[in-house]
């Protein structure tokens, strides 16, 4: 395998206009107000709980942290530079994901369409790649979700297979795609950001 375990701890992450934090039981209110909206969650793996229930967010963020504690995962809060510090989405990095599943993420509705959510990607692909050495990411995403696939495009992903999933939505194409270390250093003139 060539992810090493246990990870380590969370780092925090800047980028032009986001804070990339641990996620925390605080942010668990922000969570359960942001997260359950069907505009966002019907692309979702039907694994998540619809309707959501009053505390599919404490559940969560408390799964979430346990794993964290075991060095199994990553999860950051998003939040703006100029903000408070309330989370408006997530983004997680996990290598003993289901295959595919090695990165995820959600952006609170109201911050959608401003290239947030590939700000923080790439803030988390460079982190796997130049502090890690990781060599590659693996991520699915139901093929309807044509923001989420536009995202993966713009970071240099390559399509490896398309199949089917069970979204809460129902059934869909399900489509594979993976970036390389290589691929992503290509991109960046080869340099280290970090």
């Amino acid at each position: 395998m060539p992810f090493k375990l246990p990870l380590p701890e969370t780092p925090r992450l800047k980028t032009d206009r986001l804070v990339l934090r641990p996620l925390r039981l605080e942010d668990i209110p922000a969570v359960q107000r942001h997260f359950p909206h069907w505009a966002m969650v019907r692309h979702l793996v039907a694994k998540v709980p619809w309707p959501y229930p009053e505390d599919g967010a404490e559940i969560n963020v408390r799964d979430c942290l346990e794993k964290r504690t075991r060095g199994e995962q990553f999860y950051w809060a998003l939040t703006l530079n100029d903000g408070e510090d309330e989370l408006i989405g997530r983004i997680d990095l996990r290598p003993d994901a289901d295959v595919g599943a090695m990165r995820g993420f959600w952006l609170a509705q109201e911050y959608w369409g401003r290239g947030l959510m590939t700000e923080a990607a790439d803030a988390v692909n460079a982190y796997a790649f130049e502090v890690l050495d990781w060599p590659f990411i693996d991520v699915t995403t139901n093929s309807a979700n044509r923001a989420s696939q536009r995202i993966k495009e713009k970071q240099g992903f390559t399509l490896v297979h398309v199949g089917v999933g069970d979204y809460i939505e129902g059934v869909r194409e399900k489509a594979f795609w993976r970036l390389t270390q290589e691929t992503w250093r290509s991109r960046r003139g080869g340099a280290k950001s970090l």
